[in-house]
């Protein structure tokens, strides 16, 4: 299977990446809405995406994970654009989003990025 699938994310992955998010928001740099993370991709400098699962159409975010792959940057399927936005600061719901700069969640991104290499593999 080629690992720009959709692929399920285990609960705890989930929470996981929502903190390190979160702590990624509070201290370091995150993009919000699907434009600015495609030019975070685009440019190299996004840690990780993070991919609403039940964005409307489909088509919004499709182009995604086949940015990441070409650029070797992990990213993450979340159940709710709203718990996404939440999560990224924002008082509505984001099909996407990315770290840019992980601030005081460096460990974090990492432990996420390794976790979500071997669900990908």
């Amino acid at each position: 299977m080629p690992s720009y699938v959709k692929f399920n994310v285990p609960k705890e992955v989930v929470e996981k990446a929502y903190e390190a998010l979160e702590l990624s928001r509070d201290t370091g740099k995150v993009t919000k809405g699907t434009n600015e993370t495609t030019k975070a991709i685009e440019r190299g400098v996004a840690k990780i995406v993070f991919i609403a699962e039940d964005v409307t159409p489909e088509e919004i975010v499709a182009h995604l994970p086949v940015l990441c792959e070409e650029k070797k940057i992990p990213y993450v399927y979340v159940p709710k654009k709203s718990d996404l936005g939440t999560a990224s600061g924002l008082d509505v719901g984001t099909a996407s989003c990315a770290i840019v700069q992980a601030g005081k969640a460096k460990k974090e991104v990492k432990a996420l990025a390794g976790q979500i290499k071997e669900l990908t593999s």
